[in-house]
């Protein structure tokens, strides 16, 4: 395990790796942080990367590759069809999952893209512990609907429950009981409730989830993108996992679905993505779909290079020194805040850690975003990008009003082998002296408002003159510093 203890008595998140090969990032002074904040119009999405100091804005792509991932993009078959790297590809899936049929995607929202296209009905409604964004818009796109159905922890801000992103069991049995089986399109598991901290969910509790929904004659989808980090999870709280083989957990987990599906940005940290399947008629459903939307059998939007880093990326998933890194970082930073007196959620999970905006700002009323007001002063006074995981992250009703969050957070991802622990000190230094200083920081209006995913895209602007405050203060406390 990649956290040792010091003779002082700290328990200190160990690096197990070596860094090879560096990329210069630059500290820019905080008047210009300011500038690049106004020019991307108050959305952390639209800043120019040579503007950011720390990318914490997610871990989707942006994974550092081993030495053995870069070797084997060497070997990649460049062939349009009947590939060698995809059927080395294919194996190694079939080896971590033991699911007979495999579907390329070139990312995540591509399978959701085909499994909605499947599955979705209009009038339909889909399950879930929690949505994502983007598989929202999927199933919204076709027809459907959808109801979250985590448990009551996973909408609590703190809490000391090991695995908040579990299903409400009788929720879910409620649901299927009254909207019917046969309206029901499917039941999404997430593997680390992206919107709600980066929560995960149990082995007993996805074991109910399938036996209720195989009872139904129900669907069962699995978003593994998360995986790696559940799988940390699973493997150190669960008691009847602890120290088993990551493997032998995930064949299990795969053995509960009909369908598994992953952002390779995430697992694996290469680029791309895949669906797996249990069932011969639903993956011939899904087959007609790749080369109509994705590309050949064979590749499916990938390239053969980001294909043979993949392979490689799945294994060393397995190992649990690999994928230890992140949740132990993630807690370090939660850690460090929460003895700060910063508001985190609580027990720190897996993917970045989730700082509680509606907390921080409780004088920001929600349709003034305090999740984007955090965001964008966070980079203001750090230079790190972070990730509004709120109500900009919402879409509004039919009649134009807003769907307010659950929770109002600000995502701080740990992508996987990229910063220090030097570095995520810093972030807590700056996040601590902001949260002095919050009284400081004023909402957000939308200027340009896209109708769909608008916090990709969107362009908003601060209420009064609060960025010219802040930057004043910091300046009167940091002096010359950047």
């Amino acid at each position: 395990m990649s956290s040792v203890k010091f003779w002082s008595g700290e328990q200190v998140p160990m690096e197990m790796h070596k860094v090879r090969m560096v990329q210069r990032v630059n500290l820019k002074p905080i008047e210009e942080r300011q500038a690049a904040m106004e020019e991307a119009g108050f959305n952390t999405f639209l800043l120019r990367n040579r503007d950011v100091f720390l990318d914490m804005l997610t871990d989707s792509g942006v994974n550092a590759m081993s030495e053995n991932q870069y070797a084997a993009m060497m070997q990649a078959d460049d062939s349009y069809a009947g590939s060698e790297t995809y059927y080395r590809l294919e194996a190694a899936l079939e080896d971590m999952f033991a699911m007979p049929y495999f579907l390329p995607t070139h990312q995540g929202r591509a399978c959701e893209h085909i499994i909605a296209k499947t599955l979705v009905k209009p009038g339909s409604t889909a399950l879930m512990n929690y949505h994502f964004t983007t598989t929202k818009a999927h199933i919204s796109i076709c027809g459907g609907e959808l109801e979250e159905l985590v448990s009551a922890a996973g909408r609590e801000i703190t809490s000391d429950l090991p695995f908040k992103g579990n299903f409400d069991l009788d929720k879910l049995n409620e649901s299927i009981t009254r909207l019917g089986a046969q309206n029901v399109s499917f039941v999404r598991i997430e593997a680390g409730t992206n919107l709600i901290g980066g929560q995960p969910v149990s082995m007993a509790n996805m074991r109910a989830v399938s036996k209720i929904c195989r009872t139904a004659g129900i669907p069962v989808v699995y978003d593994a993108s998360l995986l790696a980090d559940n799988l940390y999870f699973i493997a150190t709280r669960e008691e009847e996992y602890i120290g088993k083989d990551l493997k032998d957990i995930t064949r299990e987990i795969a053995s509960m679905m009909d369908v598994v599906y992953f952002s390779a940005r995430k697992l694996g940290a290469a680029r791309g993505g895949g669906i797996l399947v249990q069932n011969e008629d639903m993956f011939l459903k899904m087959r007609e779909l790749i080369p109509l939307y994705e590309g050949f059998l064979t590749y499916g939007g990938m390239s053969v290079r980001e294909m043979e880093a993949l392979t490689v990326g799945l294994y060393e998933t397995l190992d649990i020194d690999v994928i230890s890194q992140t949740p132990l970082f993630v807690k370090a930073l939660c850690e460090e805040l929460l003895g700060r007196g910063v508001p985190v959620v609580t027990p720190a999970g897996g993917l970045g850690c989730h700082v509680d905006a509606g907390g921080f700002c409780a004088h920001i009323p929600q349709e003034e975003y305090p999740a984007g007001a955090l965001a964008a002063a966070a980079f203001i006074v750090s230079g790190v990008r972070g990730m509004e995981r709120g109500t900009l992250s919402e879409q509004r009703q039919a009649d134009g009003s807003e769907t307010f969050a659950e929770m109002e957070l600000l995502r701080l991802a740990v992508p996987k082998r990229v910063y220090t622990l030097s570095q995520v000190k810093y972030v807590a230094d700056r996040l601590a002296w902001l949260h002095e200083n919050r009284h400081l920081i004023g909402g957000l209006k939308f200027v340009e408002e896209p109708s769909v995913l608008r916090f990709f895209f969107g362009r908003l602007a601060p209420i009064g003159d609060w960025p010219t405050k802040l930057t004043e203060a910091f300046r009167r406390d940091f002096g010359d510093s950047l």
